[in-house]
């Protein structure tokens, strides 16, 4: 009689296949760029943002950010192509990220797959509603969640709260918190907030291990990055020496993070996530300050702006409405 298979390992099979296909299909798409734009080898400084920000990444401190304010700090990129190029850049290495923690962490690999396609969902199918909410309002909230989760972690580790759990799976009702909570980060990340420090706190207070959130995290940014990516690519919308540099010196840094992680205890894993989330909250809130200038910036130079134009349709000819002179001692008024 034939052995009944392991789900567990089929789920796993499953996850490690679809990894497999999107990561050729943006390594063949990035190819075909290449050779349609030309090959350019990346610089040194290039290569290097690579594999500091993917290293950090893979310790689950983000890597847009950090590369965004390397590319406007030495004006490698171009604003506007900025988004694309750290796209099409992370997507490879995000794809390892995710395949490497789905392989050293046991988290259930049922609830891992739930966990990801809730965030896809949430990405799909929430974008149309977050998009309606105030992206300053969600980073102030969101930051405020993050400064307090912080705080309760750092009571934990210093044993005046209670730690949390160990596990590596969850049932019942805390499964269906944990995927309704995994479906609004994933709609989130349309507004541009990050889903890595927010799912570690989510899963840590579900009573999960730490390390749990890394495959989860990693799993569903490597099966929602490589759609964005395409996307860029068709339209040539990114720099193509920088993304290669992203990519050549990403792969490097998150097998080196990656080891690092694999080798933390649990006591070094909740401190990590501390300075994770501490950091994804003041940049949050610093985002949100930046914001709020920004706007009245705007909103100043727009009411100047209809001024101006109000003025200027006064004074137009013909106009029902026109700017009256004053007469002049001894002389006809000056107005027509």
């Amino acid at each position: 009689m034939a052995k009944s298979k392991d789900p567990d390992m089929t789920v796993r099979t499953i996850l490690y296949i679809g990894l497999g296909v999107f990561g050729l299909i943006v390594a063949v798409a990035l190819a075909r760029s290449a050779h349609r734009l030309g090959w350019k080898v990346p610089s040194w400084l290039e290569t290097g943002i690579g594999f500091v920000t993917n290293f950090f990444d893979t310790l689950g401190i983000g890597s847009f950010a950090p590369t965004t304010s390397m590319f406007k700090l030495w004006k490698i990129v171009p604003d506007e192509k900025i988004p694309g190029t750290l796209n099409v850049g992370h997507a490879l290495p995000t794809v390892v990220e995710a395949y490497i923690f789905i392989a050293i962490v046991n988290v259930d690999p049922v609830v891992l797959a739930l966990f990801i396609v809730a965030s896809i969902l949430g990405a799909w199918l929430g974008a149309g509603v977050v998009a309606r909410w105030s992206r300053r309002a969600v980073q102030i909230g969101m930051g405020g969640v993050l400064v307090v989760a912080a705080s309760l972690f750092l009571m934990s580790n210093l044993n005046l709260f209670p730690a949390g759990g160990n596990a590596l799976t969850l049932n019942g009702p805390l499964l269906w918190i944990g995927l309704a909570g995994n479906f609004a980060l994933g709609a989130l990340m349309t507004l541009g907030i990050g889903l890595y420090a927010p799912c570690l706190i989510l899963v840590s207070l579900l009573g999960m291990n730490p390390k749990a959130a890394f495959p989860i995290m990693m799993g569903s940014c490597a099966f929602l990055m490589p759609v964005a990516s395409l996307r860029f690519m068709k339209f040539d919308a990114f720099s193509l020496r920088a993304a290669l540099g992203l990519t050549l010196g990403g792969i490097p840094g998150v097998l080196i993070a990656a080891y690092l992680v694999k080798s933390m205890s649990l006591v070094a894993v909740r401190w990590l996530v501390i300075v994770v989330v501490l950091y994804a909250a003041i940049a949050m809130l610093r985002s949100a300050i930046v914001e709020r200038g920004k706007s009245k910036r705007e909103y100043e130079f727009g009411v100047k702006s209809v001024q101006v134009d109000s003025l200027a349709d006064q004074n137009a000819p013909g106009s029902e409405r026109q700017v009256m002179l004053p007469k002049q001692p001894g002389n006809k008024s000056l107005n027509p």
